[in-house]
């Protein structure tokens, strides 16, 4: 009873299944030693490079991932272009980096500041119920224009303009960043990306935007500057409308590019608000970096009319990348007008990527 189960007639099978087992290792070792290669190497070449130290291995995959991004792009870009036949749309750019926003994702934010109900919905409406109307402005678009998904995105003034002088004249105040904290904390309750918005007064964009530098860095914060308010005649804000260069759009897009850069950072959207001409001058000369997406967002209030010809005047014929609009709850109604509603407002050509409520 304690005797081997292997007879002597079945010991040549067993023989049999060590050398298939031993095969089975060497083919093993022989595929791991060929999985490096790409298809299409010739056995030379493989020969060759199996002989190399592990260091000194080359890999060359060929990654179909970024040409289905390019063409997922162009379907975009076209889509947004909406028809338009003046030859200013699309504008000519590289294809987006990876982690891009747009234009495969269209943005409906809330704009405002947590100190005042006058300066927008974000501050208007206690956060649970102004978040709730969001998430339903949201779906509006989204049923508006299944093409593209939305998203919903909080627009804070951290830096606000000034009638009185205030510390160093500057005629700008600065949020304290426990605001900006709240905001953050806010979005991320619906999944939300965040802008910071900076309003210079008699400030410079070089003074004010390295001090947002650690929310900047951060990679769902993207930023607003706002030309109305940058007063480079000395005014106080409110007294004229006031302007940025070229120039000063180059300095900002920079200084986030080097921030994507240096932090390893999906690319960021910096938003321009604009309503007359020159609220921007140079506009050719603004510089288009991959690693930032430029906005020109329509900012001016009014009925219908009005705002049709201010998106077509200085947004639609002075083409910089991507196009924004704004919607004002109470002031494009004012005088009996009303707001336009989202198929509306997608009729535009360009379609605007970015959609702001006040």
């Amino acid at each position: 009873m304690n005797q081997s189960v292997f007879t002597p007639a079945t010991r040549p099978s067993i023989t049999m299944i060590r050398i298939a087992l031993v095969l089975v290792v060497i083919a093993a070792l022989v595929f791991a030693g060929f999985k490096f290669f790409t298809p299409g190497q010739s056995s030379n070449s493989s020969s060759s490079a199996s002989a190399q130290l592990p260091e000194q291995q080359t890999i060359i995959r060929i990654d179909s991932t970024d040409s289905m991004m390019n063409a997922l792009y162009d379907e975009k870009i076209a889509h947004i272009t909406n028809g338009d036949t003046s030859g200013r749309w699309p504008v000519k750019t590289d294809y987006p980096l990876r982690g891009s926003i747009l234009p495969y994702k269209r943005i409906v934010s809330f704009y405002g500041n947590l100190y005042s109900k006058n300066m927008g919905i974000l501050g208007e409406l206690p956060p649970a119920q102004m978040l709730a109307k969001l998430q339903k402005e949201v779906e509006n678009w989204q049923k508006a224009d299944s093409a593209l998904e939305v998203i919903p995105a909080l627009h804070y003034i951290a830096v606000t303009a000034q009638s009185y002088p205030g510390k160093g004249n500057k005629h700008r105040l600065r949020m304290p960043f426990h605001q900006i904290d709240s905001v953050l904390n806010m979005a991320s309750r619906i999944n939300g990306i965040v802008f910071i918005d900076v309003q210079v007064g008699l400030s410079t964009l070089q003074e004010e935007i390295p001090e947002l530098e650690k929310y900047l860095k951060m990679p769902q914060v993207h930023l607003g500057i706002d030309p109305e308010f940058s007063m480079k005649g000395g005014q106080a804000p409110g007294k004229v409308i006031g302007t940025f260069d070229a120039a000063d759009i180059n300095y900002t897009s920079n200084y986030l590019a080097k921030l994507v850069k240096e932090n390893n950072l999906p690319p960021k959207i910096l938003v321009i608000h604009r309503f007359t001409r020159n609220m921007v001058t140079n506009y050719k000369s603004i510089k288009i970096r991959p690693e930032v997406q430029v906005v020109m967002d329509m900012d001016g209030w009014g009925g219908p009319t009005l705002k049709y010809s201010t998106y077509k005047q200085w947004i639609s014929r002075e083409p910089v990348q991507y196009t924004g609009f704004k919607l004002f709850y109470k002031n494009d109604v004012r005088n009996n007008q009303r707001m336009l509603t989202p198929k509306e407002v997608l009729a535009l050509k360009p379609q605007p990527v970015y959609i702001q409520y006040q």
